[in-house]
């Protein structure tokens, strides 16, 4: 069934004004438009709302009946239209982000917290994963905005590089190399060298770049997680290759951050959406956030 809201509308605004002119008026719309909206809807329906001549209307006793139901369709479509042109201009809502795990120590809490400021009623359901499953969360639309590692291209994904990230040595301050300005790739065949696994992005983008070069290492302790390697770290088991967001400096009492050269060797951070996706308003004042920091960033 095909509900004619403009006719409907058109009747509540003459019984209430009591006139044409005065409906049409605020229609913004002549009164031969309007007449015709009332014709069209009493010939959908097959009845007389309204009996009427050039001086006075007067409504049927059908139109009279028919009256408050239309008045309540008609404030509650009024009252659903503003709540979407709130959600537009406001950005209300909520909506779910995926990032990796790498991100989640002080870069994304500063993301949000920026967000939250201009939109403290919203919500976010953060999915904090590997750089693999941020894509698939996308990919099944678990998530609308996703930040990640960069890696191979997706046909249905749209990715914008948000800022490098440098791999760097991380150690305690008792370690032998702690005292260094810079370090470089061949002093990290230690001994007490952590090391995350080969099936992280971080690690595969690492090994791929070393292989250019004609490195390759070796450590004493294999771990999952970025996390659990800086734990080890901090606890004075070993040394550590993790990219710079891991921790920021002073972040992890004891613990130095020294930079890893010939090569240098930086990992790209970027934010993804689905190609030809309309983001909700909520997802996408998320999104303007990335960007900025994406601008400001490539400036640096």
């Amino acid at each position: 069934m095909k509900i004619d809201f403009d006719g409907i509308q058109a009747f509540v605004y003459i019984a209430e004004l009591g006139a044409f002119n005065k409906a049409a008026d605020k229609l913004n719309i002549t009164q031969a438009a309007l007449t015709r909206r009332i014709q069209k809807l009493e010939g959908y329906l097959g009845l007389r709302l309204m009996d009427r001549t050039t001086r006075h209307m007067e409504l049927t006793m059908v139109g009279k009946e028919f009256l408050p139901k239309a008045k309540i369709l008609v404030n509650e479509m009024a009252s659903a239209f503003n709540q979407l042109k709130g959600v537009s201009k406001s950005a209300k809502g909520n909506f779910t982000l995926a990032c990796v795990s790498t991100m989640a120590t002080y870069i994304l809490p500063e993301l949000i917290s920026r967000y939250s400021e201009k939109h403290p009623d919203n919500r976010i359901k953060l999915i904090d994963a590997s750089a693999y499953e941020v894509r698939e969360a996308l990919l099944s639309r678990q998530a609308e905005v996703g930040v990640s590692v960069q890696g191979e291209k997706h046909s249905e994904l749209e990715e914008t590089i948000l800022f490098e990230d440098p791999l760097l040595f991380f150690c305690r301050k008792s370690h032998p190399l702690s005292g260094r300005k810079s370090v470089d790739w061949s002093d990290m065949n230690q001994s007490d060298l952590i090391v995350v696994s080969n099936f992280t992005a971080t690690r595969i983008f690492m090994d791929y770049q070393l292989a250019k070069n004609g490195i390759s290492l070796q450590g004493s302790y294999e771990v999952q997680h970025h996390a659990t390697a800086i734990n080890l770290v901090s606890a004075g088991v070993g040394c550590a290759i993790l990219p710079s967001t891991i921790c920021a400096t002073n972040d992890r009492p004891g613990v130095v951050r020294i930079p890893l050269i010939a090569p240098i060797v930086k990992r790209k951070i970027v934010m993804i959406k689905r190609k030809g996706y309309t983001l909700s308003p909520a997802a996408q004042a998320f999104w303007q956030i990335l960007k900025t920091t994406a601008i400001k960033a490539s400036k640096k």
